[in-house]
């Protein structure tokens, strides 16, 4: 088995790889100044996530704005309802009060939002994290605007680049 630190692509032709990787950075630096928000970990890192399979690799079904949008919407929806069927009310105290099913709630959205995804055709991995960051944190309204601006102009990014832009993974 032959182990190669640095991909063959980049050693044959590396601008891509610069150019590409700028162009996410612009992009990700223009959606945080537009929006104006940074929210918690867990989604700014699933964003993050979004970027690179945008940026570097455009040509994967993943990177499809159908399926970063829709995505991260159900990411978003999966962390609502299980934010609120099981953390607020009797259930919320319940699984607040049992240290081991505490993560209950975050768990069961990650995998509702994986079910969902699925289930609509909205396959985009990164937005599992949108999911379990809504509900390990107070969620807000502004949180929400956040990740929907951010995932339609990521995607509308990608989609007017996209032709310009080649798969920097094998």
């Amino acid at each position: 088995m032959k182990f190669n630190l640095i991909d063959k692509s980049f050693c044959s032709n590396p601008k891509p790889y610069f150019v590409q990787s700028l162009i996410a950075v612009f992009v990700v630096m223009v959606l945080l100044y537009f929006v104006q928000a940074i929210t918690q970990a867990a989604i700014v890192a699933a964003l993050g996530a979004s970027t690179f399979i945008v940026f570097a690799m455009p040509k994967m079904v993943t990177a499809q704005p159908r399926r970063v949008i829709g995505g991260h919407i159900t990411g978003l929806i999966s962390g609502i309802i299980c934010y609120y069927a099981l953390l607020t009310g009797p259930a919320g105290d319940y699984f607040q009060s049992i240290d081991i099913i505490h993560w209950f709630p975050a768990a069961m959205a990650v995998g509702l939002a994986i079910f969902l995804m699925t289930v609509f055709d909205f396959e985009h991995p990164p937005a599992a994290g949108t999911a379990l960051g809504i509900v390990t944190a107070a969620w807000t309204w502004e949180t929400v605007v956040f990740v929907i601006v951010f995932a339609a102009g990521l995607a509308l990014a990608g989609f007017l680049l996209k032709k310009y832009l080649k798969n920097l993974t094998n």
